[in-house]
């Protein structure tokens, strides 16, 4: 339900279970920590199958604990780590917990139709421990209140005002948008993209 398709420059990482709005299952989560944590190539794309991008986890795994399984921090982790650039692409909604995975990465495009919400108030769970201060570091605490604890549900032109998104493009153009941002650092050295992106984040 994880589709890898790997270059020597670029891992790509497809969640595919349209059927269940890629909803996510445990074992789903770690493919993708361990596909991350396993690359050390100079570009990173997050994207998913059909029209969700991700409804986050997957419910009777939920109610079974994954809710609080520390695996979404290890993948948000891995993300977070990753010298290369990373590039999630948003092919629709991005909800709960794959918010992180989102927030970890260093871009964000998304479809006009794509919302953003994380709504952890409303069903009793906490988020993850480094997604609030991701997500207030990129658009501010009041509008990171809004989202975790006011359940407010953020249409793509807005998250782009707020800077949670960083380009809208339309569903033809998703991928391409992704490797044409990628594109740079694929074409230069490995030292100098991990060299760049360490000043930009330090």
């Amino acid at each position: 339900m994880i589709q890898i398709d790997q270059s020597a420059d670029v891992l790509t990482l497809t969640i595919n279970r349209p059927d269940k709005a890629n909803s996510l299952t445990g074992e789903m989560l770690e493919t993708l920590a361990d596909a991350v944590a396993g690359f050390d190539g100079k570009a990173l794309i997050l994207t998913g199958r059909g029209k969700v991008f991700s409804a986050g986890a997957d419910l009777d795994a939920a109610k079974a604990g994954l809710a609080v399984d520390p695996v979404w921090e290890r993948l948000s982790s891995a993300i977070a780590g990753y010298q290369g650039l990373s590039i999630a692409a948003l092919n629709g909604t991005l909800a709960g917990g794959a918010c992180g995975m989102a927030l970890a990465c260093d871009l964000r495009i998304a479809v006009p139709q794509a919302k953003v919400f994380y709504p952890v108030m409303r069903l009793g769970f906490l988020p993850q421990p480094s997604d609030p201060p991701r997500l207030k570091q990129l658009v501010g605490p009041s509008r990171a209140k809004m989202i975790l604890m006011a359940g407010m549900k953020v249409s793509a032109p807005e998250a782009q005002e707020w800077g949670l998104i960083d380009r809208i493009v339309e569903p033809d153009d998703l991928m391409q948008t992704a490797h044409d941002l990628a594109a740079d650092c694929i074409g230069a050295n490995a030292a100098h993209v991990a060299s760049i992106k360490a000043m930009i984040d330090a």
